[in-house]
């Protein structure tokens, strides 16, 4: 769905069941698209199973293909569908179409959504890259490059785009095509007309790209601009294939970053303890530009894409950490709570855990929330790229600090202790403030000692001065303290026992 959505005259024929039809939300509400997805569902009803449901998906494809015209086609089964096993790829295959049809074959139960649009790319452009085209003499023209992956629905895919046509602009390299995102199937007839191809994101071209080698004998450039060392190594590397000098697109002024070394933030900010998750290609790019370029502890760092664990266990041994490779939310959830960040960088569903945690948080990757399309330019990658992703990281922490400035006051008639941190969850403040875990820990704390110190109970003169340590860290005081009262059989948390409890863990 995301690829044929992102592509011009082509259409998707999806043997469906009432109720998988989701397509227009995701695409006209989330995305904002202003036209609906190119996608004729077959819908059949419960009640259809006891007829021939297979003569439904021929009659769909047959009037998608005389109401729209289209190009190509491609067919495939929604995941329930697949359980009546019709076969959409074969039936199609029988019924000859007066276009292309290209029949995926994607087992929804056994892999996931970017193997599957990775899969549907690859069927495409090994069913209609005409390969006859032979490329021309370099010899008095600019060098020429398709650039692969952007798709609908991408993280801030088409602001990438952007970008990438500014570098190459400056280069002096010409692209053949942008595909999936824009192209037509006669596009991609004439991918082999490209001298080399830009794998912008490999979860999506990566298995293209390297067809493409064999196929047509086109090089790669597969160094991701996420960030202002990517981005020049990836100016580089465009610059080797095209013979070009990389000289005015190294020199772009728009970069923030040596402002950011330079000011009084990058004092207080560096060596910040982060923890990031996400796609490979977003995950990897955020660890490096975290540890390399902003100075920060990269203290966790996994991906759900398990196609790509290697480069991820990769650069996790580079953080002297070990990779957490998993679809499982709830695994990360107590992996987050485990290493106690200060930030955490990752999807929408670490985005609900880090306000649950109490901890700032900043989106890297998908799957990702409406929020995450803006109606402003907001790009990733290049040089304005690295000045967003630094505003999108540092603010969270920036306010954080805003926040701890509030806690200071609390007991000013202005501020009112009941309302919680403006940045994070619409949670209880008590709640948030004992969640919140950002130092590292200074003990391990069994279980049973941290029930019979939470019996005890706290006086409120004791809670009081709680509330004078800096929230980010009035958790760890929190529960070190009620240790520290099991531990001595302390009945009740007095204010003697707070200072006691200091001194033991200062020592």
């Amino acid at each position: 769905m995301r690829v044929a959505t992102a592509m011009e005259k082509l259409h998707y024929v999806l043997h469906a069941p009432q109720g998988d039809t989701y397509a227009d939300l995701l695409f006209t509400m989330i995305e904002r698209r202003s036209k609906r997805p190119p996608v004729t569902y077959t819908t059949f009803e419960a009640r259809d199973l006891g007829k021939d449901t297979a003569q439904i998906f021929q009659d769909a494809a047959r009037e998608a293909v005389a109401r729209f015209n289209p190009q190509a086609i491609i067919v495939g089964a929604s995941c329930t569908a697949e359980l009546i096993q019709d076969d959409p790829a074969g039936l199609s295959q029988a019924m000859n179409l007066p276009c292309p049809v290209i029949p995926l074959e994607l087992p929804s139960y056994q892999r996931k959504e970017n193997w599957g649009a990775a899969e549907t790319f690859y069927q495409i452009v090994r069913n209609l890259a005409d390969k006859s085209v032979m490329r021309e003499p370099r010899e008095g023209r600019s060098a020429r490059a398709n650039i692969l992956g952007p798709t609908a629905l991408g993280f801030r895919h088409r602001d990438d785009l952007v970008e990438i046509h500014k570098i190459l602009g400056t280069l002096g390299v010409e692209v053949n095509l942008v595909a999936p995102l824009g192209a037509t199937p006669q596009d991609i007839a004439r991918i082999g007309a490209a001298d080399f191809n830009i794998v912008l994101y490999p979860e999506i071209a990566d298995e293209v790209s390297r067809w493409l080698e064999k196929t047509f004998d086109q090089p790669a450039v597969r160094t991701v601009p996420i960030g202002a060392g990517a981005t020049r190594s990836f100016i580089a590397d465009v610059a080797e294939l095209a013979g070009a000098d990389p000289t005015p697109a190294l020199g772009d002024t728009s970069l923030r970053l040596p402002w950011w070394s330079r000011s009084v933030d990058s004092t207080y900010l560096t060596s910040k303890r982060v923890f990031i998750f996400g796609d490979a290609t977003h995950a990897v790019a955020a660890a490096r530009i975290a540890r390399e370029e902003l100075g920060f502890e990269v203290c966790g760092l996994g991906c759900y894409s398990r196609e790509f664990a290697r480069e991820v266990r990769a650069e996790a041994a580079r953080c002297g950490i070990e990779a957490l490779i998993t679809d499982d939310h709830l695994a990360v959830e107590d992996a987050i709570a485990a290493v106690a960040p200060e930030l955490v960088l990752g999807t929408q569903m670490e985005r609900h855990i880090a306000k649950r945690l109490g901890i700032p948080c900043a989106v890297i990757s998908a799957p990702v929330h409406v929020q995450d399309f803006p109606a402003r330019h907001s790009p990733q990658m290049g040089f304005e790229g690295a000045n967003v992703i630094f505003d999108t990281w540092v603010h969270p922490l920036v306010m954080g600090l805003e926040e701890h400035l509030l806690t200071m006051f609390r007991d000013d008639f202005e501020f009112a202790d009941e309302h919680g941190a403006s940045h994070l969850a619409a949670h209880s403040p008590r709640k948030i403030a004992d969640a919140v875990v950002f130092e590292a820990p200074l003990v391990d704390i069994p279980l049973p000692a941290l029930a019979e110190a939470g019996a005890s109970g706290w006086t409120d003169e004791a809670e009081r001065e709680l509330k004078k340590i800096p929230f980010f860290v009035r958790g760890k005081a929190r529960r070190n303290t009620e240790a520290f009262a099991a531990a001595e059989g302390r009945s009740a948390i007095d204010l003697e026992t707070l200072y006691d409890a200091k001194a033991h863990y200062a020592r």
